[in-house]
């Protein structure tokens, strides 16, 4: 029988199983092979480069399967360091405790990759790994050499991140390899770390404009036949480097993200524990398509403090936080009100000014200007505020005060900045809120435009008081 006929045959009489998830009868999909081409495939009918890219539909939708177990990895001390100055070893070893505190004892988040080419990078590591937390794991991000599989065995990590880029834009124009050059050269590189017993995480960088089926999936598929073989794990981290993933069911590959993890799940037969989605926010679309992953099958997200990273950043962990608790119905035992105090700490400890609008976590996040949104925070804060913030955030909402807030916003400051309890609360009708209030007015009609502060309403606040004899 010739070896068409033979392949023929192979995919006619392929066997029928019932799939245990669905509990549908399904025909066993056929093995993809790697597609060799001469020439790379840039997809310019989609990356044309000149123009802005193009989202393409084909109406191919997959299922969704959200994992049973899903969770998040962090790379702040990786990726995060390569956007900003480097971290001392202390305040890594500082806000690696916040990161075990925040994911708590279920291990909500995972895993911390750290650098090793410096010995303060050495150090950062040994310290987290002396604090003898099981979550976040310890693991690192290497250069693909011997020496680095040495550094990290001797280190006593049980797993590391390896570059493996996908796209031809990186194997042709970078590597300047052929696929099968670079399949080889990687599947090497993998099977020398698992000989030293290390449980390899390969970072399948640029996978939004690799040819999927092509080079990705068959490259998977081999990956998948060495973790057999050592009996080890070999994770798959799905990069989407450049932003380009969409979420849009119907969307083409390779930028469909629910396509990229049911081809790894489906055709590769990756695990879904082994699948970790990496995103970065080019197109503003980093949360949504990491809670997309979640959605289609993989237990992983990758993502960095506040979303530090390079260019625009990565997928910010507490955003994941919150999306997790949305999803699942609970926190699962994450203590969300550390997400401020790492605020506090990157900008009291750090200097890293937060923006002020970033949710959850910028000063203005839960604060209101407008006086007639103040008015219904007075009436009941579940109008204008998304959740309780005091209990999640340690972050009672505010009002800030400017010529927009009205009776209504003031009242509302001073209860709030007093801690004023329910029965001696103030309303619009207060002599104090009506003083403050044309006090606040000829502010602006002398010519201010900025917002007041609390140290000014404070101390004007405390000069009326005295006034009209009364205390807060």
């Amino acid at each position: 029988m010739s070896d068409k006929n033979k392949k023929m045959e192979e995919m006619i009489d392929r066997p029928i199983r019932v799939n245990t998830h669905t509990n549908l009868l399904e025909i066993e999909e056929r093995m993809y092979e790697l597609h060799d081409v001469p020439n790379p495939n840039t997809f310019r009918n989609m990356f044309p480069y000149s123009e802005v890219p193009k989202i393409a539909f084909n109406d191919r939708v997959v299922p969704h399967d959200l994992p049973n177990e899903i969770w998040i990895t962090d790379t702040t001390f990786r990726d995060g360091q390569q956007s900003r100055a480097p971290y001392t070893t202390e305040q890594i070893v500082t806000i690696y405790d916040y990161l075990h505190k925040l994911g708590g004892e279920n291990g909500m988040i995972r895993a911390c990759e750290f650098f090793l080419y410096s010995k303060k990078d050495r150090d950062a590591a040994y310290r987290c790994m002396e604090r003898g937390y099981k979550y976040p794991e310890v693991t690192s991000w290497i250069r693909a050499t011997n020496e680095d599989f040495e550094l990290v065995r001797d280190m006593g990590m049980k797993e590391t991140g390896i570059l493996v880029s996908c796209s031809d834009y990186h194997i042709f124009y970078k590597l300047k390899m052929s696929r099968r050059e670079a399949m080889d050269h990687y599947l090497s590189i993998v099977r020398s770390c698992l000989e030293k017993g290390i449980s390899p995480r390969c970072h399948l960088e640029d996978i939004t404009r690799a040819d999927f089926y092509g080079y990705v999936v068959p490259f998977c598929v081999e990956l998948m036949r060495l973790s057999r073989e050592y009996d080890i794990p070999v994770k798959v981290r799905a990069c989407d480097t450049m932003g380009y993933g969409v979420n849009y069911p119907g969307a083409v590959l390779p930028r469909s993200v629910q396509g990229i993890i049911y081809g790894l799940k489906k055709h590769a037969l990756v695990p879904s524990e082994w699948i970790e989605w990496h995103g970065h926010n080019d197109f503003y679309k980093a949360v949504v398509n990491s809670t997309t992953a979640w959605l289609y099958g993989a237990s992983g997200v990758n993502t960095s403090l506040f979303g530090i990273g390079e260019r625009t950043g990565n997928t910010p962990l507490e955003a994941m936080v919150f999306e997790y608790a949305q999803l699942k119905g609970d926190l699962n035992g994450m203590d969300t009100t550390v997400i401020t105090e790492l605020a506090k700490y990157y900008e009291k400890e750090i200097g890293y000014g937060i923006p002020p609008r970033t949710p959850f976590v910028g000063r203005n996040f839960n604060v209101t200007r407008a006086g007639v949104h103040a008015d219904g925070l007075m009436k009941n804060e579940e109008i204008y505020n998304i959740f309780d913030t005091t209990k999640f955030l340690n972050r009672p909402v505010r009002v800030a005060i400017s010529n927009t807030s009205g009776l209504a916003g003031i009242a509302h400051w001073i209860n709030s900045y007093y801690m004023l309890p329910e029965e001696k609360q103030l309303d619009k009708g207060s002599e104090l809120v009506r003083r403050l209030k044309e006090w606040v007015d000829v502010q602006y009609d002398e010519g201010r435009v900025t917002v007041m502060t609390d140290e000014e309403l404070y101390e004007k606040c405390t000069e009326v008081t005295e006034e009209l004899g009364i205390t807060l």
